[in-house]
């Protein structure tokens, strides 16, 4: 099943397989099937628009080919902000840092489109303040994170003006302008 799908409103598919032979793994796979009966109960329209999100903050992690714990606690903040509750946006995050890993390439344009065409131009503004977020948690943009914000901002079909000005907060981050890390990282 599709992460995309899995958030759509879509009947999600049981199974009971490997679950009986460990009382932990029981615990973890309950605990599970709360959480996705309350993403379930999301309206069909907020869990596709989350989980685009989640996938496209998701691409701006791995933009450099690894997904760090910081990053995927700024996504997780990200979510939470945008309406999940903790244990939600733990969940929606794996998945979509999942789904990054497994089919980035073929899916990074489809996601990020379908999101433009189901969200406003705030909303698409806001994803893309997000994914900054995203890719400076570590403290620095690096050149390969830079080219790949540059590429959710044409697929978002935001204006160079707007680009340019969430770029413009996170200039101090930014190695790749100048090939070297900003002073704070530079010391520790």
């Amino acid at each position: 099943m599709s992460f995309l799908r899995f958030l759509g409103g879509h009947p999600a598919e049981t199974t009971t397989a490997g679950v009986a032979g460990s009382p932990d793994l029981t615990a973890e796979t309950t605990a599970v099937r709360n959480i996705v009966a309350r993403l379930e109960s999301l309206p069909s329209e907020t869990a596709r628009f989350l989980a685009a999100m989640a996938y496209v903050l998701a691409r701006a992690a791995n933009a450099d080919l690894e997904i760090s714990a910081v990053e995927t606690a700024a996504m997780e903040q990200e979510l939470t902000g945008a309406g999940l509750d903790q244990p939600q946006a733990v969940l929606v995050v794996e998945m979509a840092k999942l789904q990054e890993k497994l089919s980035g390439e073929t899916s990074d344009y489809l996601v990020t489109r379908e999101f433009r065409e189901h969200s406003t131009p705030e909303q698409q503004l806001a994803l893309m303040r997000a994914c900054y977020h995203i890719a400076a948690a570590d403290n620095s943009i690096t050149s390969m994170e830079n080219s790949t914000l540059v590429e959710i901002a044409n697929e978002l079909g935001l204006s160079r003006e707007d680009a340019a000005r969430v770029r413009a907060d996170f200039a101090d981050k930014i190695s790749a302008r100048l090939g070297f890390v900003p002073d704070a990282e530079a010391k520790g």
